[in-house]
């Protein structure tokens, strides 16, 4: 990954002044300037900083020799590599990379006097990031983080692309382990920190969800001193955490102490309505151009922090109108005459009940339309797996599916908890190969029939789009 400085660029005696590290040269002297900062050797270029990080599999520092090799003489390092070349170097010893990589990015963003949000939780973050993005947008110039670039490193180097005169930024903010939300928000500072709920994600790693949540409450180690924390109301473990003594409001749909609240809840094709109570004040007919409850969280939060942000409703009903989805998040089209719900971005067991959830909605809509569900494996949720993946299962056939479509090895699980509460084993179908989406396409296209709904939801790596496309290329077939 590689960021340009959007204005102002840095030397090297900067950098390393910054970061409070030590700086080796030869042959180039400390006020050599630096355009921009990366994390790929094969990205650098002679006014590139090369950051060599210290991975699970692979270790940048090994790399630092090829990338003065390539013309690029600087690299930020934790440990001293053996510099057998006549070309020019220069050299930042650090500690910790990743650290030193926020600090630049701290450091970066203090030339900015912009309005920031932070954006954490298990399930959602990207959906809030867009609403909260777009609801700024309707009063000031709003910068955010793209694509998937909300990891302890991708989001510092996001930061650095920060373009001046932004009135806003909203920085999304992922993570796999303990420390590094506390890392992203001391570099950020957020103004507001949301919080978007607790899930099952990243057991695998941190094994409670009580863990999780200590996890995500990082965040307040870098809210602003005056900042203000909003949460889910609805997630007894957020209602609980300790809040670290900062400032906190609550969103909600069913908790009645919450400050802000979503009440009557109507949806149709393509968008949800609610209105909402705020400041002992009902907002009615807040419309947003998605289905799901999940989405109604998301422009709650949008709302307060527009709120927060001195906007007036008729702003922030612009903003949340302006919403679009990103990605392969519950895009719903139709497809050789079914209607797809092409939701593959990612899955956990929350997501996948809001999108069983939306699923039927629009069968609902569409007066009791046939539902089939193709339903993936959902990783990080270490021993807890197997239960979890039943648990959607159960979920699927509770809920009324008429055909399910288990994909790969794990969800197998989902396919046998969905026949032991109520599916007809005729109507479920599994393939324990993930990288086989022709066999799953296949089944599909014997299977389902004209008007009927269809939800594609898995992890990333199971790459379910790719039966969507086997569908497309053999639309001929499709319901024939």
């Amino acid at each position: 990954m590689k960021s340009v400085f959007a204005t102002k660029k840095l030397t090297l005696n900067e950098i390393n002044e910054i970061c409070g590290g030590r700086l080796i040269c030869s042959g180039i002297e400390g006020d050599a300037v630096i355009d921009g900062i990366c994390t790929d050797s094969r990205e650098a270029d002679e006014k590139t900083l090369f950051v060599a990080i210290e991975g699970e599999h692979v270790d940048g520092h090994d790399y630092i020799l090829s990338a003065v090799g390539r013309g690029c003489p600087f690299s930020l390092a934790s440990k001293m590599t053996e510099m057998n070349t006549e070309k020019p170097y220069g050299i930042i010893l650090v500690e910790d990379t990743v650290a030193a990589l926020g600090k630049i990015a701290k450091a970066y963003k203090a030339n900015y006097d912009c309005f920031t949000v932070g954006v954490t939780g298990s399930v959602g973050k990207t959906t809030t990031k867009e609403f909260i993005a777009a609801v700024l947008s309707e009063k000031t110039r709003t910068f955010k983080t793209e694509g998937n670039h909300n990891s302890v490193i991708g989001m510092p180097l996001s930061m650095l692309e920060m373009p001046e005169k932004m009135g806003a930024a909203v920085l999304e903010m992922g993570m796999s382990g303990f420390g590094e939300i506390s890392s992203m928000a001391r570099a950020a500072r957020p103004d507001v920190a949301v919080i978007t709920t607790i899930g099952t994600s990243h057991m695998e790693q941190l094994g409670s969800r009580e863990n999780i949540c200590r996890a995500k409450m990082e965040i307040t180690e870098g809210l602003s001193e005056d900042g203000v924390l909003i949460l889910n109301g609805d997630e007894p473990l957020l209602v609980s955490a300790d809040k670290g003594g900062k400032k906190v409001f609550y969103i909600a749909i069913e908790n009645r102490d919450a400050d802000c609240r979503a009440l009557n809840i109507r949806m149709s094709i393509g968008k949800t309505v609610f209105d909402l109570l705020s400041g002992g004040r009902i907002y009615s007919d807040i419309e947003i151009p998605v289905m799901g409850q999940h989405n109604v969280y998301a422009a709650l939060f949008a709302f307060s922090v527009g709120k927060l942000f001195g906007m007036d409703i008729e702003a922030i009903r612009r903003g949340l109108m302006n919403y679009r989805n990103i990605g392969m998040r519950q895009n719903i089209y139709g497809l050789g005459g079914i209607t797809l719900i092409e939701d593959c971005y990612n899955a956990s067991p929350e997501s996948m009940r809001s999108a069983i959830d939306v699923m039927h909605e629009l069968s609902e809509q569409k007066k009791g339309a046939r539902t089939a569900a193709l339903l993936g494996d959902m990783l990080e949720l270490g021993e807890n797996s197997p239960m979890l993946h039943r648990e959607v299962g159960r979920y699927l056939a509770r809920s009324g599916a008429d055909l399910l479509f288990a994909y790969g090895p794990r969800a197998e699980n989902i396919a046998l908890a969905a026949i032991e509460n109520g599916m007809k084993p005729e109507n479920v179908y599994v393939n324990l190969k993930a990288g086989t989406p022709e066999i799953t396409g296949d089944m599909m296209i014997h299977a389902l029939k004209k008007d009927d709904i269809l939800l594609v939801k898995a992890s990333r790596s199971v790459a379910a789009e790719k039966v969507i496309e086997y569908l497309r290329e053999n639309i001929d077939k499709l319901l024939k």
